[in-house]
């Protein structure tokens, strides 16, 4: 069996990736520019594929490199969930309040309202595990968390819940890209029939958009790149390797900036709540009822 790539390695990669050039890559991560451009030979030769395109003015990403990125990304992300998951649980074991949410709920909502808890009772102390909509239900149903937060589309079973936002996955795509030169919105079919940036088998985004286009009779075909996170997905769209089905909270400014343009698709929107979860049994109570009504309340009203 091959040896697999080191971190470093993959790190130096993306770094590449998002700084646009080796040089700035190599002093993001504080080595050499001739240092950086050995490992990451080094890394070619272990993958057996050539990942950068190397002339006189630069730097630049190969086609199969922008892969590589993503899959990169996803390893990465993957270990730092690794590394927080377990500081999560050292934390839950004297936690006040011990919670569990999506990546999405849990980057772009969960932080307000927690943070309006914690100024109503600064002592409060809050173990949260982050990870996707089936593990957080999970961790429900068997009673080690008092609260989760899920973006699987629908009611999940053995669980009491409740809705407290709404979402809306868009299609994005990189300026450029063949949709968005088009007058006309693009055909589902054409959409299922494309392989997209799409998030893990899991996921509630990834649930969400088989379950829309089920609706109308269409199966997605398997990913380009399949990513362990909303912000991976992200940041492979803006890197130009694919269009992606995303939340709309994720590519708000990208979308305002014009980073990534909303593609419309004829005839289908992906809708879906957000919904806190909770075991059989018992309704929330004490901070845990605190959150719930936080989470509840319109958005900008303490």
């Amino acid at each position: 069996m091959a040896q697999p790539p080191d971190v470093e390695s993959l790190q130096l990669l993306v770094h590449v990736a998002d700084q646009g050039s080796l040089t700035a890559a190599a002093a993001e991560v504080g080595i050499s520019q001739p240092s950086a451009s050995k490992r990451l030979s080094r890394l070619e030769r272990r993958l057996g594929l050539r990942l950068l395109d190397r002339t006189r003015r630069g730097s630049a990403l190969t086609a199969d490199g922008v892969l590589v990125t993503g899959w990169a990304r996803r390893v990465l992300d993957d270990l730092a969930a690794l590394t927080d998951g377990a500081a999560a649980l050292r934390r839950a074991r004297t936690a006040q309040l011990s919670v569990a949410a999506s990546l999405t709920v849990a980057e772009y909502l969960l932080p307000a309202w927690i943070g309006e808890l914690r100024r109503a009772d600064p002592d409060l102390h809050v173990g949260l595990q982050v990870t996707n909509s089936s593990r957080v239900c999970e961790l429900a149903r068997h009673g080690e968390i008092d609260l989760g937060f899920i973006e699987s589309p629908g009611r999940p079973s053995g669980l009491r819940s409740r809705a407290v936002a709404g979402d809306r996955l868009v299609l994005v795509a990189p300026p450029g890209h063949p949709w968005t030169r088009r007058r006309r919105p693009v055909d589902p079919a054409e959409v299922a029939g494309t392989p997209l940036i799409s998030r893990e088998t899991g996921s509630g985004t990834r649930e969400a958009a088989v379950q829309a286009f089920a609706a109308h009779g269409l199966h997605l075909v398997p990913p380009l790149l399949e990513l362990g996170s909303s912000t991976a997905v992200r940041n492979a769209v803006v890197a130009g390797a694919g269009p992606a089905l995303i939340s709309e909270l994720v590519v708000t400014a990208d979308l305002a900036a014009g980073t990534l343009t909303e593609i419309e698709i004829a005839g289908l929107t992906v809708e879906r709540s957000l919904r806190a979860v909770w075991r059989t049994g018992a309704d929330p109570t004490g901070p845990a009822a605190a959150l719930l009504a936080q989470a509840r309340r319109p958005a900008g009203k303490a």
